[in-house]
């Protein structure tokens, strides 16, 4: 430590090369920085955006929720002559999807490009809408009408001029329906 303050005070020049070193270690850190705070806004954007397609996609089922206020529950179920039967629309999620991020579609994979490079890949999108009980024995316990997503987000990393393994992650999104009046 003690040579480290000698050759700082030192009137020579001989810093100059430690000063470099440092400055080069900041911008490395720097970039670091800048790439994970890159990865977390396309995560947080592209989390956003399915939120706001699955949430469209429970008001698109607004017309078909069996209306069951009185008893507090409500469903996608709709009156087949005799027999109330299960209602749901899944929704195009993944044209909201391209128009909300603008994305291409690319054999089966929605691209965001920037540029001519790609900044992140879709895929593997599954919607599970799960109904409510019809007329439950007990309203305090039984399951709302929810529709659950989770799509595979794919970013690719680049550190140092150099491109890295691409960041995977499954985004897991839950929107639920419940009626106002």
């Amino acid at each position: 430590m003690n040579r480290i303050k000698c050759i700082i005070k030192e009137k020579k020049g001989s810093s100059f090369p430690l000063a470099v070193a440092v400055a080069l270690a900041l911008v490395f850190i720097m970039c670091g920085i800048y790439e994970y705070m890159r990865l977390m806004i396309i995560a947080s954007s592209v989390r956003d955006a399915v939120q706001s397609a699955i949430i469209a996609t429970v008001n698109d089922n607004y017309d078909e929720v069996y209306s069951g206020v009185r008893e507090g529950y409500s469903g996608g179920y709709a009156l087949s002559g005799a027999v109330w039967e299960d209602r749901l629309d899944y929704g195009d999620i993944y044209s909201r999807l391209d128009r909300v991020l603008g994305l291409r579609e690319s054999g089966g994979v929605h691209i965001k490009y920037a540029g001519e490079k790609v900044e992140f890949k879709l895929s593997n999108l599954s919607v599970n809408i799960v109904n409510a009980t019809f007329a439950p024995s007990d309203p305090h316990g039984m399951q709302k009408f929810l529709a659950d997503a989770a799509i595979l987000l794919e970013v690719p990393v680049a550190f140092g001029g150099k491109t890295l393994l691409p960041m995977r992650i499954n985004l897991k999104v839950k929107a639920g329906y419940i009626p106002k009046f």
